[in-house]
Protein backbone atom coordinates (compact mmCIF):
# COMPACT_ATOMS: atom_id res chain seq x y z
CA UNK A 1 0.00 0.00 0.00
CA UNK A 2 1.46 3.36 -1.01
CA UNK A 3 1.60 6.25 1.42
CA UNK A 4 0.67 9.65 0.04
CA UNK A 5 3.29 12.22 0.96
CA UNK A 6 1.97 15.39 2.60
CA UNK A 7 2.42 18.40 0.28
CA UNK A 8 5.27 20.73 1.33
CA UNK A 9 2.92 23.72 1.67
CA UNK A 10 0.63 21.79 4.03
CA UNK A 11 3.57 20.45 6.03
CA UNK A 12 4.97 23.95 6.52
CA UNK A 13 1.57 25.24 7.60
CA UNK A 14 1.39 22.57 10.29
CA UNK A 15 4.90 23.29 11.57
CA UNK A 16 5.40 25.55 14.59
CA UNK A 17 7.71 28.46 13.88
CA UNK A 18 9.61 28.19 17.19
CA UNK A 19 12.81 29.77 18.49
CA UNK A 20 15.16 28.36 21.10
CA UNK A 21 15.76 30.22 24.36
CA UNK A 22 19.49 30.75 23.80
CA UNK A 23 18.91 32.49 20.47
CA UNK A 24 16.07 34.58 21.89
CA UNK A 25 18.19 35.69 24.86
CA UNK A 26 21.17 36.74 22.75
CA UNK A 27 19.56 38.32 19.68
CA UNK A 28 19.04 42.11 19.71
CA UNK A 29 15.39 42.78 18.88
CA UNK A 30 13.75 46.11 18.02
CA UNK A 31 12.66 47.80 21.27
CA UNK A 32 8.97 48.45 21.88
CA UNK A 33 8.05 51.66 20.08
CA UNK A 34 6.19 54.15 22.25
CA UNK A 35 3.84 56.61 20.58
CA UNK A 36 3.60 58.33 23.98
CA UNK A 37 6.62 57.57 26.16
CA UNK A 38 5.73 55.39 29.16
CA UNK A 39 2.01 55.60 28.39
CA UNK A 40 1.03 54.42 24.90
CA UNK A 41 3.22 51.75 23.26
CA UNK A 42 2.74 50.02 19.94
CA UNK A 43 -0.18 47.61 19.99
CA UNK A 44 -3.94 47.69 20.61
CA UNK A 45 -5.49 49.82 23.34
CA UNK A 46 -8.91 50.74 24.76
CA UNK A 47 -9.95 54.16 26.09
CA UNK A 48 -13.29 53.68 27.83
CA UNK A 49 -15.57 56.11 29.58
CA UNK A 50 -19.20 56.93 30.23
CA UNK A 51 -21.20 58.76 27.54
CA UNK A 52 -20.42 62.52 27.33
CA UNK A 53 -17.53 62.23 29.80
CA UNK A 54 -15.11 63.83 27.34
CA UNK A 55 -13.45 60.81 25.69
CA UNK A 56 -13.61 62.32 22.20
CA UNK A 57 -12.14 65.63 23.35
CA UNK A 58 -9.26 63.73 24.93
CA UNK A 59 -8.79 61.52 21.85
CA UNK A 60 -8.71 64.52 19.50
CA UNK A 61 -6.19 66.34 21.68
CA UNK A 62 -3.96 63.22 21.80
CA UNK A 63 -4.10 62.97 18.00
CA UNK A 64 -3.12 66.61 17.66
CA UNK A 65 -0.19 66.34 20.09
CA UNK A 66 1.24 63.24 18.42
CA UNK A 67 0.85 64.65 14.92
CA UNK A 68 2.84 67.71 16.06
CA UNK A 69 5.31 65.73 18.18
CA UNK A 70 4.40 67.72 21.30
CA UNK A 71 4.46 66.33 24.83
CA UNK A 72 1.29 64.72 26.16
CA UNK A 73 1.23 66.26 29.63
CA UNK A 74 4.59 65.18 31.08
CA UNK A 75 5.09 62.34 28.59
CA UNK A 76 7.13 62.75 25.37
CA UNK A 77 5.46 61.78 22.10
CA UNK A 78 6.92 60.37 18.89
CA UNK A 79 5.82 62.55 15.99
CA UNK A 80 4.07 60.69 13.19
CA UNK A 81 1.06 60.56 10.92
CA UNK A 82 -2.24 60.11 12.74
CA UNK A 83 -5.58 58.78 11.46
CA UNK A 84 -8.71 59.58 13.47
CA UNK A 85 -11.81 57.59 12.47
CA UNK A 86 -14.48 59.74 14.14
CA UNK A 87 -17.42 57.60 13.10
CA UNK A 88 -20.02 59.28 15.33
CA UNK A 89 -19.27 62.83 14.13
CA UNK A 90 -19.51 65.02 11.05
CA UNK A 91 -16.68 67.06 9.53
CA UNK A 92 -18.42 70.22 10.74
CA UNK A 93 -18.33 69.04 14.35
CA UNK A 94 -14.68 68.00 14.04
CA UNK A 95 -13.82 71.37 12.53
CA UNK A 96 -15.52 73.19 15.40
CA UNK A 97 -13.67 71.07 17.95
CA UNK A 98 -10.33 71.73 16.25
CA UNK A 99 -11.05 75.46 16.29
CA UNK A 100 -11.72 75.20 20.02
CA UNK A 101 -8.49 73.42 20.99
CA UNK A 102 -5.87 74.68 18.52
CA UNK A 103 -4.87 77.56 16.26
CA UNK A 104 -3.50 75.24 13.59
CA UNK A 105 -3.84 71.58 12.65
CA UNK A 106 -0.92 69.84 10.88
CA UNK A 107 -1.28 68.20 7.48
CA UNK A 108 -0.20 64.81 8.89
CA UNK A 109 -3.40 64.53 10.95
CA UNK A 110 -6.15 62.81 8.93
CA UNK A 111 -9.86 62.37 9.61
CA UNK A 112 -12.56 60.06 8.26
CA UNK A 113 -16.22 59.96 9.30
CA UNK A 114 -17.12 56.73 7.49
CA UNK A 115 -15.45 53.34 7.13
CA UNK A 116 -16.24 49.70 6.47
CA UNK A 117 -16.75 47.31 9.37
CA UNK A 118 -14.41 44.65 10.72
CA UNK A 119 -14.19 41.58 8.49
CA UNK A 120 -16.07 43.54 5.81
CA UNK A 121 -13.27 45.69 4.43
CA UNK A 122 -11.98 47.84 7.32
CA UNK A 123 -8.71 45.92 7.55
CA UNK A 124 -8.04 46.52 3.86
CA UNK A 125 -8.85 50.23 4.24
CA UNK A 126 -6.38 50.55 7.10
CA UNK A 127 -3.72 48.60 5.18
CA UNK A 128 -4.12 50.94 2.21
CA UNK A 129 -3.87 54.04 4.41
CA UNK A 130 -0.69 52.70 6.03
CA UNK A 131 0.80 51.93 2.60
CA UNK A 132 0.08 55.50 1.49
CA UNK A 133 1.28 57.01 4.81
CA UNK A 134 4.22 54.86 5.99
CA UNK A 135 5.11 57.22 8.86
CA UNK A 136 1.86 56.54 10.72
CA UNK A 137 2.21 56.31 14.50
CA UNK A 138 -1.40 56.23 15.73
CA UNK A 139 -4.89 55.25 14.56
CA UNK A 140 -7.87 56.18 16.73
CA UNK A 141 -11.24 54.49 16.14
CA UNK A 142 -14.17 56.31 17.73
CA UNK A 143 -16.06 54.16 18.59
CA UNK A 144 -15.35 50.43 18.67
CA UNK A 145 -19.04 49.57 18.36
CA UNK A 146 -19.29 51.46 15.05
CA UNK A 147 -16.90 49.05 13.30
CA UNK A 148 -18.44 45.82 14.58
CA UNK A 149 -21.00 43.74 12.74
CA UNK A 150 -23.91 41.94 14.36
CA UNK A 151 -22.44 38.85 15.99
CA UNK A 152 -23.75 35.44 14.95
CA UNK A 153 -21.67 33.57 17.54
CA UNK A 154 -23.28 31.90 20.50
CA UNK A 155 -20.09 32.74 22.42
CA UNK A 156 -19.80 36.53 22.92
CA UNK A 157 -16.33 36.16 24.47
CA UNK A 158 -14.99 34.40 21.38
CA UNK A 159 -16.53 37.06 19.13
CA UNK A 160 -15.02 39.94 21.16
CA UNK A 161 -11.61 38.29 21.24
CA UNK A 162 -11.62 37.51 17.53
CA UNK A 163 -12.67 41.01 16.48
CA UNK A 164 -10.00 42.70 18.56
CA UNK A 165 -7.50 40.07 17.47
CA UNK A 166 -7.79 41.35 13.89
CA UNK A 167 -6.90 44.88 14.98
CA UNK A 168 -4.12 43.70 17.27
CA UNK A 169 -2.52 41.75 14.44
CA UNK A 170 -2.56 44.90 12.32
CA UNK A 171 -1.01 47.01 15.09
CA UNK A 172 1.69 44.42 15.85
CA UNK A 173 2.63 43.88 12.23
CA UNK A 174 2.98 47.59 11.46
CA UNK A 175 4.35 48.48 14.92
CA UNK A 176 1.82 51.26 15.44
CA UNK A 177 -0.65 52.10 18.20
CA UNK A 178 -4.38 51.60 17.59
CA UNK A 179 -6.61 53.24 20.21
CA UNK A 180 -10.27 52.18 20.40
CA UNK A 181 -12.77 54.51 22.04
CA UNK A 182 -15.32 52.46 23.98
CA UNK A 183 -18.02 52.71 26.63
CA UNK A 184 -18.41 51.65 30.26
CA UNK A 185 -21.16 49.60 31.82
CA UNK A 186 -23.64 51.49 33.97
CA UNK A 187 -22.95 49.23 36.94
CA UNK A 188 -20.17 50.52 39.23
CA UNK A 189 -17.22 48.38 40.30
CA UNK A 190 -14.30 48.86 42.66
CA UNK A 191 -12.00 47.97 39.77
CA UNK A 192 -12.61 50.44 36.91
CA UNK A 193 -11.29 47.91 34.38
CA UNK A 194 -14.24 45.63 35.18
CA UNK A 195 -16.57 48.40 33.98
CA UNK A 196 -15.42 48.20 30.35
CA UNK A 197 -18.46 47.25 28.29
CA UNK A 198 -18.51 43.76 26.79
CA UNK A 199 -16.92 40.51 27.85
CA UNK A 200 -13.42 40.14 29.25
CA UNK A 201 -12.46 39.15 25.71
CA UNK A 202 -12.22 42.89 24.96
CA UNK A 203 -10.01 43.95 27.84
CA UNK A 204 -8.03 40.69 27.60
CA UNK A 205 -7.18 41.06 23.91
CA UNK A 206 -5.73 44.56 24.25
CA UNK A 207 -2.22 45.55 25.27
CA UNK A 208 -3.36 48.47 27.42
CA UNK A 209 -6.63 49.67 28.91
CA UNK A 210 -7.47 53.23 29.91
CA UNK A 211 -10.61 54.16 31.82
CA UNK A 212 -11.66 57.81 32.13
CA UNK A 213 -13.97 58.16 35.12
CA UNK A 214 -15.32 61.39 36.56
CA UNK A 215 -14.92 61.89 40.29
CA UNK A 216 -18.40 63.40 40.54
CA UNK A 217 -21.24 63.59 38.04
CA UNK A 218 -21.28 67.09 36.58
CA UNK A 219 -17.80 67.83 37.96
CA UNK A 220 -14.76 68.85 35.95
CA UNK A 221 -12.19 66.44 37.45
CA UNK A 222 -11.70 62.81 36.49
CA UNK A 223 -9.23 60.00 36.93
CA UNK A 224 -7.60 58.24 33.99
CA UNK A 225 -6.79 54.70 35.11
CA UNK A 226 -3.96 53.20 33.03
CA UNK A 227 -2.89 49.58 32.94
CA UNK A 228 -1.14 47.41 30.37
CA UNK A 229 1.45 44.80 29.52
CA UNK A 230 4.20 47.30 28.69
CA UNK A 231 3.33 50.22 30.96
CA UNK A 232 3.34 50.80 34.69
CA UNK A 233 -0.05 51.01 36.40
CA UNK A 234 -0.84 54.62 37.15
CA UNK A 235 -3.74 56.93 37.92
CA UNK A 236 -3.70 60.37 36.31
CA UNK A 237 -5.89 63.04 37.89
CA UNK A 238 -7.23 65.29 35.13
CA UNK A 239 -9.32 68.45 35.00
CA UNK A 240 -11.39 69.49 32.00
CA UNK A 241 -11.07 73.14 31.05
CA UNK A 242 -14.46 74.24 29.73
CA UNK A 243 -12.93 77.17 27.87
CA UNK A 244 -10.14 75.37 26.01
CA UNK A 245 -11.87 71.93 26.00
CA UNK A 246 -8.58 70.31 27.03
CA UNK A 247 -7.95 67.79 29.80
CA UNK A 248 -5.12 69.16 31.97
CA UNK A 249 -2.98 66.96 34.22
CA UNK A 250 -3.26 67.72 37.94
CA UNK A 251 -1.31 64.79 39.38
CA UNK A 252 0.27 61.42 38.58
CA UNK A 253 0.23 58.51 41.03
CA UNK A 254 3.64 57.41 39.75
CA UNK A 255 6.66 59.51 40.62
CA UNK A 256 9.62 58.17 38.68
CA UNK A 257 13.16 59.00 39.61
CA UNK A 258 15.49 59.27 36.61
CA UNK A 259 17.38 56.02 36.12
CA UNK A 260 21.18 56.27 36.06
CA UNK A 261 22.63 55.63 32.61
CA UNK A 262 24.53 52.37 32.27
CA UNK A 263 28.24 53.26 32.29
CA UNK A 264 28.74 50.53 29.70
CA UNK A 265 27.35 52.87 27.04
CA UNK A 266 29.95 55.53 27.87
CA UNK A 267 33.08 53.39 27.82
CA UNK A 268 31.80 51.31 24.89
CA UNK A 269 31.51 54.56 22.91
CA UNK A 270 35.09 55.46 23.90
CA UNK A 271 36.32 52.00 22.90
CA UNK A 272 34.65 52.14 19.48
CA UNK A 273 35.74 55.71 18.81
CA UNK A 274 39.27 54.31 18.84
CA UNK A 275 38.80 50.84 17.33
CA UNK A 276 35.74 51.66 15.09
CA UNK A 277 34.47 48.06 15.17
CA UNK A 278 34.68 44.80 17.07
CA UNK A 279 34.00 41.15 16.22
CA UNK A 280 34.49 38.45 18.82
CA UNK A 281 32.97 36.64 21.77
CA UNK A 282 31.54 38.28 24.87
CA UNK A 283 34.65 37.14 26.77
CA UNK A 284 36.93 38.84 24.25
CA UNK A 285 34.88 42.04 24.37
CA UNK A 286 34.95 42.03 28.18
CA UNK A 287 38.75 41.76 28.10
CA UNK A 288 39.00 44.56 25.53
CA UNK A 289 36.81 46.87 27.62
CA UNK A 290 38.78 46.45 30.86
CA UNK A 291 41.01 49.38 29.88
CA UNK A 292 38.02 51.74 29.89
CA UNK A 293 35.98 50.10 32.62
CA UNK A 294 38.85 49.70 35.08
CA UNK A 295 37.53 46.37 36.38
CA UNK A 296 36.65 42.95 34.95
CA UNK A 297 33.27 42.45 33.26
CA UNK A 298 31.24 39.24 33.43
CA UNK A 299 30.80 38.08 29.78
CA UNK A 300 27.28 36.67 30.22
CA UNK A 301 26.11 39.83 31.99
CA UNK A 302 27.81 41.96 29.33
CA UNK A 303 25.70 40.47 26.53
CA UNK A 304 22.50 41.07 28.52
CA UNK A 305 23.47 44.70 29.18
CA UNK A 306 24.17 45.28 25.49
CA UNK A 307 20.75 43.90 24.53
CA UNK A 308 18.94 45.98 27.18
CA UNK A 309 20.75 49.14 26.05
CA UNK A 310 20.25 48.54 22.32
CA UNK A 311 18.09 51.63 21.75
CA UNK A 312 20.59 53.93 23.49
CA UNK A 313 23.43 52.32 21.54
CA UNK A 314 21.58 52.99 18.29
CA UNK A 315 21.05 56.61 19.31
CA UNK A 316 24.83 56.93 19.68
CA UNK A 317 25.42 55.43 16.25
CA UNK A 318 26.52 52.03 17.56
CA UNK A 319 25.28 49.03 15.59
CA UNK A 320 25.11 45.76 17.49
CA UNK A 321 24.40 42.21 16.30
CA UNK A 322 25.07 38.65 17.42
CA UNK A 323 25.53 35.55 15.32
CA UNK A 324 26.60 31.97 15.90
CA UNK A 325 29.53 30.37 14.09
CA UNK A 326 30.17 26.64 14.06
CA UNK A 327 31.76 26.65 17.52
CA UNK A 328 30.91 29.94 19.24
CA UNK A 329 28.57 32.92 19.44
CA UNK A 330 30.11 36.18 18.31
CA UNK A 331 29.21 39.80 18.95
CA UNK A 332 29.59 42.42 16.24
CA UNK A 333 29.71 46.13 17.05
CA UNK A 334 30.44 49.02 14.76
CA UNK A 335 30.45 52.80 15.10
CA UNK A 336 28.39 54.10 12.18
CA UNK A 337 29.03 57.79 12.90
CA UNK A 338 30.31 60.14 15.55
CA UNK A 339 27.31 59.43 17.79
CA UNK A 340 25.85 62.91 17.49
CA UNK A 341 23.04 61.87 15.14
CA UNK A 342 20.52 59.42 16.50
CA UNK A 343 19.79 58.22 12.95
CA UNK A 344 23.28 56.82 12.56
CA UNK A 345 22.31 53.58 14.22
CA UNK A 346 20.19 50.80 12.82
CA UNK A 347 16.51 51.69 12.58
CA UNK A 348 14.31 49.72 14.96
CA UNK A 349 11.98 48.80 12.12
CA UNK A 350 14.50 46.56 10.41
CA UNK A 351 13.90 42.84 10.16
CA UNK A 352 15.63 40.51 12.56
CA UNK A 353 17.40 37.66 10.76
CA UNK A 354 16.73 34.03 11.58
CA UNK A 355 13.82 34.78 13.91
CA UNK A 356 10.14 33.93 13.49
CA UNK A 357 7.88 36.78 12.46
CA UNK A 358 6.86 38.86 15.47
CA UNK A 359 3.14 38.92 14.80
CA UNK A 360 0.33 38.97 17.27
CA UNK A 361 -0.28 35.85 19.31
CA UNK A 362 -3.96 36.26 18.52
CA UNK A 363 -5.15 34.20 15.58
CA UNK A 364 -6.94 35.93 12.77
CA UNK A 365 -10.17 34.46 11.53
CA UNK A 366 -11.61 36.10 8.44
CA UNK A 367 -15.12 35.40 7.29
Amino acid sequence: MSITKEPAATANRHRLNAIDGETLMTTPLPPIRFTIGGLLPQGLHILAGAPKVGKSWLALWLCLRIAKGDNVWEFPSARGNVLYLCLEDSYSRIQNRLLDITDDAPDNLFFATMSEKLRCGLEQQIERFLAEHPGTALIVIDTLQRIRSIANDVNPYANDYRDLGILKELADRHRIAILLIHHLRKMNDDDPMNMISGTTGISGATDSNFVLRKDKRGGSTATLYCTGRDIEYRELTLEFDGDTHIWNLLSDSVTTEPQPRDKLIIFLSEFLSESKSFTGTATELAEALEKWNGEPLVPAALTKRLIRCRDELAARGIMFETHRTRDRRELWLSLAGDGSDGNDGKPDTGSVPNLPSQLSHLSREDT
